[in-house]
């Protein structure tokens, strides 16, 4: 069952989302060779903290074998191969022509928020360069595309056909999802499929679709820490991602 948010739930989650765009446009400023992914956790969280929401990620727990004590940080710190789920290190400092992944969340009054954006490090080449703006525009795209009535799988082939047609890849086995009460919710949103299938989008519906595109194959494979996942062959990998509310005049972005 996909939930349709209540009018004081939106409410809420208006001022979540509000408050993970502030986060992260501030945490972005901050982005440049020499700072380490620590120094853009610790101030993340102080941020989320000073909002009076809570970090969204710090603990989580998903089913997993390797990490049973939940996700160590506020932020996902996700540099270059790193498709998603980088863990901010004291020791990882940002280089000149790195790109990196934010993707950061937050609860506010028992209400999350999700959003991603990848971010250049100084001057980078044009390859990196052309896919941040190719995963940012497949997600501005699919964004476009919501409304009352349409498939689910709309939205997938709309983001799938783009980055293709551009001569990147979709990476498979990671989604998008619901999001309200809980951090994940149904549906799961893929970033591949096909047109005129799956669930019907319904007014009030709450959403955070993610675009993971890869420069070379899409497959994927997840380091011995349990939590940051890799592009198999090395490639450069993007992420962007945005929480959205189904109106009947189409997608509000509560992360903007």
């Amino acid at each position: 069952m996909i939930s349709i948010k209540t009018s004081e739930e939106i409410k809420i989650m208006r001022q979540a989302g509000r408050i993970l765009a502030q986060v992260m446009k501030k945490v972005a400023r901050q982005v440049k060779p020499g700072i380490s992914t620590f120094e853009l956790d610790e101030m993340a969280e102080k941020l989320i903290k000073n909002f009076g929401a809570e970090p969204a990620f710090k603990g989580y727990q998903p089913d997993t074998v390797y990490n049973q004590k939940g996700y160590p940080a506020t932020l996902c710190t996700s540099i270059n191969n790193e498709v998603v789920h980088g863990i901010p290190s004291p020791n990882r400092f940002l280089k000149e022509g790195d790109i990196i992944g934010l993707d950061c969340g937050v609860k506010f009054q028992d209400y999350y928020a999700d959003m991603a954006i990848t971010l250049p490090v100084g001057k980078i080449n044009s390859e990196a360069r052309r896919l941040i703006l190719v995963t940012k525009k497949a997600l501005g795209l699919a964004i476009k595309k919501i409304k009352p009535g349409i498939h689910l799988g709309d939205i997938s082939s709309t983001i799938q056909s783009y980055v293709e047609k551009n001569g990147f890849s979709v990476v498979r086995e990671l989604s998008g999802h619901g999001i309200g009460k809980n951090l994940h919710e149904e549906p799961t949103i893929l970033n591949f499929g096909k047109p005129n299938t799956g669930p019907i989008l319904k007014e009030g519906m709450t959403l955070a679709i993610e675009p993971m595109i890869n420069v070379g194959d899409w497959k994927v494979k997840t380091l011995d820490d349990g939590w940051t996942i890799v592009t198999a062959d090395n490639s450069l990998s993007a992420h962007f991602e945005h929480t959205i509310l189904v109106t009947s005049r189409g997608a509000e972005i509560l992360t903007q």
